[in-house]
């Protein structure tokens, strides 16, 4: 019947519009932490849909004070269980150094050292050297996911029963890979694939 259609869709419409009053964890219980880039399909590269997880990006998917706050909130709130932490190849954060980036936000007549960095905290200044570093720019993809699960799993506004794992997805294939799994390093050699005789 029809009716048990459009019954059941009212109930699941007051259950995603009241979920946190409910307290209703996402559909995955999933904290996603990933750049911002737009080449990095989260959902679909993850396979999950709408609803499924709370998805946090900024510059290099990198865990920031903020990242920090929102998986604290999520794991110990709203019902988290699960950390994804997903990069991806070819980043932005790959194409220089946060000296030269400071150097040309100098050229731009811009004074990054003693910029407001957080409007609501007017005399947080990073100064000279902090500020390079702040910028958080990496020389290696899958160091970098590596390192950022690291630093969730040592945080200790997280449950230690939080489940935290990481992945690269290759903007080249448009498939997921763990850090430092690089399948194509397997197979484009007969040394590489183990052939007899080499």
């Amino acid at each position: 019947m029809l009716y048990k259609q459009i019954e059941t869709e009212i109930l699941e419409g007051e259950a995603w519009a009241l979920r946190r009053q409910k307290g209703i964890p996402n559909n995955r219980q999933l904290w996603v932490l990933a750049c911002m880039d737009e080449r990095l399909p989260v959902e679909r590269a993850l396979g999950i849909r709408e609803g499924d997880a709370h998805v946090f990006r900024n510059a290099g998917g990198l865990v920031t004070d903020d990242a920090i706050r929102s998986a604290m909130l999520t794991t110990n709130f709203f019902g988290t269980k699960e950390i994804i932490v997903l990069n991806h190849t070819e980043c932005g954060m790959l194409t220089a150094t946060g000296k030269y980036l400071t150097e040309e936000l100098r050229k731009k007549g811009m004074d990054p050292e003693n910029a407001q960095i957080d409007p609501s905290l007017p005399g947080l200044k990073l100064g000279k050297v902090a500020f390079s570093e702040w910028i958080r720019m990496f020389s290696d993809v899958d160091e970098t996911c590596q390192k950022q699960v690291e630093l969730l799993r040592d945080c200790s506004l997280i449950p230690k029963d939080v489940v935290i794992n990481g992945y690269v997805y290759e903007t080249e294939t448009g498939r997921l890979r763990k850090p430092y799994q690089r399948l194509s390093e397997k197979v484009n050699t007969a040394k590489s694939m183990g052939a007899m005789g080499y």
